[in-house]
C-alpha cells in the first residue's frame, strides 16, 4: 500500500484561539498511522486565520476519516475540511 497526502483546512473557533497551542493539540491528537508534514496559516477575514495541515496517511479504506475525527474533537476547532488529496 502507498501513502496519501491530505491537505486539511482547519478553522479555529475564534480570533482569540492561540494557533501555536492549536497546532500542538493537532499534532498530539493525530492517529498513529498519520504523519503531519507542515502547517500553513492563511488569513481569512477580520483577524481570523485558518490552518492548512499537510498530513500523510496510508492508502486504505476510510483513509482520512480518523484524522478528521481526531481534529474535530479538539475544543478550539470549529470545522475541518479535506481540500485536497493525492498519492505520494
Amino acid at each position: 500500500m502507498g501513502e496519501v497526502a491530505a491537505k486539511i483546512k482547519i478553522m479555529p473557533k475564534s480570533t482569540e484561539t492561540d494557533l501555536d497551542k492549536l497546532k500542538d493539540a493537532i499534532k498530539n491528537a493525530l492517529p498513529k498511522n498519520a504523519v503531519l508534514k507542515t502547517f500553513e496559516e492563511v488569513p481569512v477575514a477580520f483577524g481570523l486565520v485558518s490552518l492548512f495541515a499537510l498530513v500523510f496517511v496510508g492508502d486504505e479504506e476510510g483513509g482520512t476519516e480518523a484524522v478528521e475525527d481526531a481534529i474535530e474533537r479538539i475544543d478550539d476547532v470549529e470545522s475541518v475540511q479535506v481540500v485536497g488529496l493525492g498519492r505520494v
